[in-house]
């Protein structure tokens, strides 16, 4: 049985301790998670460069020295509350607005379609800059600055080049955002609001990523291109922290989270197994769902192949901008999650994620991103077909305000 907690501080309090951020992390270094080779954390990293490896870099804590919950009590409702997980060495170095410790809010009004279950969301749309990307660019820009970087390159599907603007300008270095023309003119204007370098593409977001790559080895930018650079997964991880203390440490049964480059599954399924280590969750784990655009659907083509990596797959335009991602960086490591997990993958059209958005607003009171509307539509699937047992809680991982989006919708 899942109890939901509370565990926001009393609204005095947190005003009070706000700004104050305890703890000190406890980061050892970077390992890669396919060959095993470290990296020191003291210092820039993007991604396994042993032996032409290539894959995205684990930040490694000392989790051996005991470490009780109590620490939570009284901490800043933001993700910095789980600072000792955290790679930010320096607190002089945090860039923050609060980002971080979402609500959970349970389906209301919509029980006759839910089957039974207990169904929430984990609702990212009151995050800075309006959607969960402010966990990983907040501390990808906080990590930056305390490495000495000034100039920071992206490429970007909407959000998270609007969430590296805002963060880079609240901490006082250079942005330079590549994003594809056809992104609707809402996150090209965040973008320059927020006084970064906007570059528009003729193209894809992975058209956008060898741009950057080019503009980096010309112009020394660092890039945090998604998962080739470690620390955009420490942000991304955080929303599993908070799952496991909103459901009371017993974590819900399944999670559906949309999958494009696919960092907040890999971070959620890290979190769980940190939190494992320090013996305040036991072994159980969630079922991960991850839900594609029939756009851009190669995870889920890979999984129902038994394939361990995936293709390169474009359809062309969805409504879901941070779902047309040709291939993720991090394909195996999804790919091995889905599976690990017992979970599995599925796609959704854009006509259902429309309607999905239509019934969450007049239904649930939410203006939810298409990304989120299509874990909806996959829910209501996958109950039907039986994957969902009765009596299983389950969390959607809505990812963004759907008020960014109104231009597609």
């Amino acid at each position: 049985m899942h109890r939901l907690v509370n565990t926001l501080p009393a609204y005095n309090k947190m005003m009070a301790i706000s700004t104050t951020i305890t703890g000190q992390s406890r980061i050892i270094n970077l390992e890669c998670p396919a060959c095993g080779a470290q990296y020191d954390a003291s210092k820039p990293n993007t991604f396994c460069i042993t032996d032409g490896c290539n894959s995205t870099l684990f930040a490694q804590y000392d989790l051996s020295r005991p470490l009780d919950k109590t620490i939570l009590k009284d901490r800043p409702a933001s993700m910095w509350r789980y600072r000792e997980l955290l790679p930010v060495i320096n607190a002089e170095s945090i860039v923050t607005m609060g980002e971080g410790f979402t609500p959970i809010i349970p389906i209301k009004n919509l029980v006759k379609d839910t089957g039974g279950n207990k169904v929430f969301w984990k609702n990212e749309a009151g995050n800075p800059t309006g959607s969960f990307k402010a966990r990983g660019i907040g501390m990808a820009v906080s990590k930056a600055k305390e490495l000495g970087i000034t100039s920071i390159a992206t490429p970007t599907a909407g959000n998270a080049g609007g969430a590296l603007a805002a963060y880079a300008a609240r901490g006082a270095v250079k942005a330079i955002v590549y994003m594809p023309r056809l992104t609707p003119q809402v996150f090209k204007d965040e973008c320059r609001l927020y006084g970064a370098e906007l570059v528009e593409v003729d193209g894809n977001i992975a058209d956008c990523g060898k741009l950057v790559a080019e503009g980096a080895e010309e112009h020394g930018w660092f890039q945090i291109s998604t998962l080739k650079e470690p620390y955009r997964l420490e942000g991304k991880k955080t929303m599993g922290f908070e799952i496991a203390e909103q459901f009371n440490w017993d974590l819900p049964d399944v999670i559906f989270y949309p999958t494009g480059g696919g960092t907040g599954l890999i971070g959620i399924w890290k979190a769980f197994d940190e939190l494992e280590q320090l013996g305040w969750i036991g072994s159980k784990r969630p079922r991960m769902v991850a839900v594609q655009s029939e756009s851009c659907d190669g995870i889920v083509t890979a999984f129902n192949s038994g394939h361990s990596s995936a293709e390169f797959v474009d359809g062309g335009f969805t409504i879901a901008n941070g779902l047309r991602v040709p291939k993720s960086f991090a394909d195996k490591l999804i790919l091995k999650v889905l599976r690990d997990s017992k979970g599995t993958a599925i796609t959704v059209s854009d006509m259902e994620m429309n309607a999905g958005i239509k019934e969450i607003a007049s239904h649930e009171g939410m203006l939810i991103a298409p990304e989120g509307a299509a874990l909806w539509q996959a829910y209501k699937k996958l109950k039907s077909s039986g994957w969902i047992n009765a009596g299983e809680t389950v969390v959607l991982v809505n990812t963004g305000s759907g008020y960014k989006y109104l231009e597609n919708i």
